[in-house]
């Protein structure tokens, strides 16, 4: 069984800003929102998660303290610095470390994060973005599910703005990678006719598996777009929220470990191979440990995704790739500027 982990989508300092204290090793007495929890800086590292994509997440219109005035960009980059701080206060306190060269940190030290944006608005215009960037931030997600000004999020059909594609531009000329997860169909499509660059889905599921019941569920990954990331050199992270892995989104149990393996030998069918997986778990990024799949009540448990996919005829080689390698080699190729 794998010994590391690379998770591609983890709201860390969301969580501590939302009264999670991270640094708890109790899980069951670390307070803050979305109880019982799965996430703190020392349960990730009992479960081996030894890198990840760690997010900037901010909410047009939300109440808490991750929340904005839609269309404030003032506000919104006032609560992007916030979490940027909790970041910093982790790095100086030796909790975290940030990975700065294309090889992702395999010995023994802190977690090592590259920052994701979840949705743009913090960015106050596209010239903003080197600022950023030189404080570790290496892949955008230019909406969440409501839209930013940038681009439309997976809730409505609108696609990118004028300060969107300028956005694109600034991330190819700085190495920044595309994340797609929450952009509406209309805005996906535009990303890929604006740049040829590698795109990754940092915690997506499938929508074929999803859309049994009719209704179009832009959250998930249509089979084209499965594709199209995999043909740039992208990795699709598979999100662990069960109503992203049961069939009709239901929301009444929680899902099987072989109905989030469904969406993993189906992403490897409709691609060829299985070296364009890999997790982004999206533990606790607005739900609680009781919406994972039964047996994952926090990062120890991911051990039984891999014996899952292991009793699905993948290799030894195939589940050490999607739990560290698949993603350790994309950063190489794609590496932090």
């Amino acid at each position: 069984m794998p010994t590391r982990w690379f998770d591609a989508h983890l709201d860390l300092a969301c969580l501590a800003c939302v009264g999670r204290d991270m640094r708890c090793a109790d899980l069951s007495g670390c307070g803050g929102d979305f109880l019982p929890a799965a996430v703190t800086l020392p349960s990730l590292a009992a479960g081996g998660i030894s890198a990840c994509l760690a997010t900037i997440f901010t909410e047009a219109d939300g109440a808490d303290a991750v929340g904005y005035p839609g269309g404030d960009a003032a506000a919104a980059g006032r609560r992007g610095r916030e979490q940027l701080e909790v970041y910093d206060q982790w790095e100086r306190e030796g909790l975290v470390r940030r990975w700065v060269s294309g090889c992702l940190p395999s010995g023994p030290g802190p977690l090592a994060i590259g920052i994701l944006i979840e949705g743009a608005d913090p960015i106050a215009s596209p010239d903003e973005l080197p600022w950023w960037v030189e404080r570790g931030v290496v892949a955008i997600g230019m909406a969440w599910a409501k839209s930013s000004r940038y681009a439309g999020g997976n809730t409505t059909d609108e696609p990118l703005t004028s300060l969107g594609r300028a956005l694109v531009r600034a991330m190819d000329r700085l190495g920044v990678v595309h994340d797609a997860s929450h952009l509406s169909d209309a805005a996906f499509a535009q990303l890929l006719a604006a740049t040829d660059r590698p795109i990754i889905a940092s915690h997506s599921n499938c929508r074929a598996l999803i859309d049994t019941d009719g209704e179009r569920r832009q959250r998930h990954l249509t089979d084209d777009a499965i594709r199209e990331i995999s043909r740039r050199g992208g990795i699709i992270g598979l999100n662990v929220f069960s109503p992203f892995i049961i069939a009709g989104a239901r929301r009444d149990r929680r899902a099987t470990l072989d109905e989030w393996a469904a969406h993993a030998d189906h992403v490897c069918d409709i691609i060829g191979d299985r070296a364009h997986i890999g997790l982004g778990s999206d533990m606790d990024g607005g739900f609680s440990a009781a919406m994972m799949p039964e047996g994952i009540n926090s990062p120890r448990d991911l051990g039984l995704l891999c014996e899952t996919l292991s009793a699905r005829r993948w290799t030894d080689a195939e589940v050490e790739a999607f739990a560290w390698g698949n993603w350790a080699r994309f950063w190489t190729r794609c590496p932090p500027v």
